[in-house]
């Protein structure tokens, strides 16, 4: 069944809220609200569900065992098939700063997937390709090998994006780089976003690749220069540029819930991004896995890198999903339930520039929505109509 009608108590509507109502789906496409019952229709009754746009995760390198960097096609789609059972149903892969011949057998494996999704069952929709790194700094390495990192080089760019079939939405850089805004510049004009990040850049510098096209910043706090009264640092910038979209992990580990509250209200929520990060051991046992060229560990919830003495260090990603995310914020006051679910969809489907293919409910996109609870749990997910994922 792919054309119904949904009766619901909310709807978050482009622009708007509505409900009680209807929300029509047609052919696997979102047809049109109605406060009344459309005629000709089967009605899904959910009366006192949310409807929400599919969460869109801009920022996750694996889930349920599987890593971008394995440069293993089929283990993209079982991590893409994860994740729709999360609520998830967009993602832009993401690579790591590891070798450049590995980020580019990554490419092509995300391309190859991306091709099977049609044949391999139903799975959460790859929007895109988010390259995070190389082009970072050794200081704010956080998980990232320092050995790989480099300058920015347009030239890598566009190898990677013809090997995956122009998949690549978005880059990432530390702006102190030789060469950055030259790099911001080339890559947005080839419709490639460019991010901030990895980087302990000073606030002028954050502000000059801002001007030269960068437009967000990459888990925004997290492995970049901090703001301080005399040195505002990229965190400063991240707050001071309107025209730019802050990514943020909210797990209530990699940011504190009084800090998320500080960039949401000197940004305002339309420009803060929620992203997971979220690596293999995202959706498994804890537990030690590999993130790259290291090893990390899972415990409580928690993935930090293994040191050679055999102690804990830094958080290393997450294991979070969108969807608790969701419900974090809300909880933490920091954001309505409207606005945290446009957090984790609209939102950052226009950060990556992929929103008219996702992140909304309006008329003619695909039917990818979640039904949530009143506690904003996922009760059920569909992708172009179908109902995929049930709790």
């Amino acid at each position: 069944m792919n054309s119904f009608a949904v009766h619901a108590h909310t709807f978050v509507l482009p622009g708007s809220l509505a409900g009680p109502g209807y929300l029509s789906v047609v052919d696997g496409t979102i047809g049109s609200w109605s406060p009344t019952p459309p005629q000709g229709f089967e009605i899904v009754e959910q009366l006192d569900a949310w409807v929400a746009p599919g969460y869109v995760d801009i920022h996750i390198h694996g889930f349920s065992g599987h890593d971008v960097m394995d440069c293993d096609a089929e283990g993209v789609l079982i991590a893409a098939q994860k994740l729709l059972q999360a609520g998830t149903t967009s993602w832009t892969p993401t690579t790591l700063t590891q070798p450049q011949d590995e980020i580019e057998q990554a490419c092509k494996c995300v391309a190859q997937a991306k091709k099977k999704q049609a044949e391999s069952g139903y799975s959460s929709r790859i929007q895109g390709i988010f390259l995070e790194g190389p082009f970072f700094v050794a200081d704010r390495a956080g998980a990232q090998n320092p050995r790989n990192m480099l300058d920015p080089n347009i030239a890598l760019i566009n190898r990677w994006q013809q090997v995956s079939d122009g998949l690549i939405t978005r880059c990432s850089l530390a702006p102190e780089r030789s060469g950055s805004e030259t790099f911001c510049a080339q890559a947005t004009e080839m419709g490639v976003v460019c991010s901030l990040g990895h980087s302990n850049a000073t606030y002028e510098q954050g502000l000059a690749a801002v001007a030269a096209g960068a437009r967000v910043f990459v888990h925004t706090y997290n492995a970049m220069s901090g703001l301080l009264h005399r040195s505002p640092g990229l965190v400063g910038c991240a707050m001071a540029t309107p025209t730019t979209t802050a990514e943020l992990i909210c797990d209530g580990l990699h940011v504190a819930p009084g800090a998320v509250a500080a960039l949401v209200a000197a940004k305002g929520w339309e420009h803060v991004a929620l992203v997971s990060d979220c690596l293999r051991c995202g959706g498994m046992p804890e537990g030690d896995y590999m993130l790259g060229d290291f090893p990390i560990r899972v415990t409580e919830g928690v993935a930090r890198l293994i040191q050679e003495d055999g102690t804990l260090g830094n958080i290393a990603g997450s294991t979070l999903t969108l969807a608790r995310a969701v419900q974090n914020v809300v909880a933490w006051g920091v954001a309505s339930p409207e606005q945290a679910i446009r957090m984790a969809s609209e939102v950052p489907a226009r950060a990556a520039g992929i929103e008219k293919s996702c992140g909304s409910l309006r008329t003619g996109m695909p039917a990818d929505f979640n039904i949530l609870a009143p506690d904003l749990s996922v009760r059920s997910t569909y992708l172009a109509g179908r109902l995929v994922t049930e709790q």
